[in-house]
């Protein structure tokens, strides 16, 4: 069997946290969480519900994307992802521009709802490939959607987890903060300081290395799951499986 790949490791460590969920969702440009949500159904036997906007095959809503918002605000939807040009230490997400608004180092496409799921989806699990001081920062320079509330502010839904190239971060609610939950292999905790710009808690005792998958869950990982998220994400498949092809 070949060596387990990044994208593996990311896919089982948010499976993971989808476990016993009922209906998960995934939006655009989302190749990893996707394929972790479709691992996930896998593993319920059918008894979860994995919606993929812009797939044909794992997409549910018959009104386009603005039905997320409706199915998200009845509360049949336990899980979603968010990203970020920039993430601070409160959880808060930046997908709007980067420096003084009225004169940006760099302006992104905008906050396409974030705000309004990060308050109503149960479990938001942010996610980053780019795990540097640029990215995961001190303090977001506009907050597209902010991680906590008020105590008096009625907000079902929040973040979870926050996962990225390098580390597993828990979510400590009461605290406000995150908490290192695991590193990557080829990692260590002392990288993770370095390398993000926001102060975090540490666990008791030694930060456990992040779960490889096992060989019965790459065996499903690189069959049933490559086979379909190359649908709707054929280069990410051929990256990264060796299947389908890139156009």
């Amino acid at each position: 069997m070949k060596d387990v790949v990044l994208e593996e490791i990311l896919i089982e460590a948010i499976a993971e946290n989808l476990d016993g969920l009922r209906h998960v969702a995934v939006g655009a440009s989302s190749p990893i969480p996707g394929a972790a949500a479709l691992l996930a159904r896998s593993r319920s036997k059918g008894k979860m519900r994995v919606s993929i906007l812009g797939s044909e095959d794992n997409n549910f809503f018959s009104d386009g994307g603005k039905e997320i918002f409706d199915v998200a605000g009845q509360g049949r939807m336990d899980a979603f992802f968010l990203s970020g040009a920039q993430i601070d230490g409160k959880a808060n997400v930046n997908l709007v521009s980067v420096g003084d608004y009225e004169q940006p180092k760099a302006r992104f496409p905008g906050s396409f709802g974030s705000g309004y799921l990060y308050f109503v989806v149960p479990r938001v699990i942010l996610f980053r490939l780019e795990h540097t001081p640029r990215t995961l920062v001190e303090k977001v320079d506009f907050i597209s959607a902010p991680g906590f509330s008020d105590d008096n502010v009625y907000r079902p839904g929040g973040p979870h987890k926050l996962i990225t190239d390098r580390c597993l971060f828990a979510v400590d609610k009461e605290r406000k903060c995150f908490r290192l939950e695991s590193v990557h292999p080829g990692h260590t905790v002392d990288e993770i300081h370095e390398q993000t710009g926001f102060k975090f808690d540490l666990p008791e005792g030694t930060v456990p290395e992040t779960r490889i998958p096992n060989s019965e869950t790459l065996h499903v990982i690189r069959g049933e799951v490559a086979s379909e998220i190359s649908e709707i994400y054929p280069a990410f498949a051929a990256r990264v499986f060796g299947i389908g092809n890139e156009s």
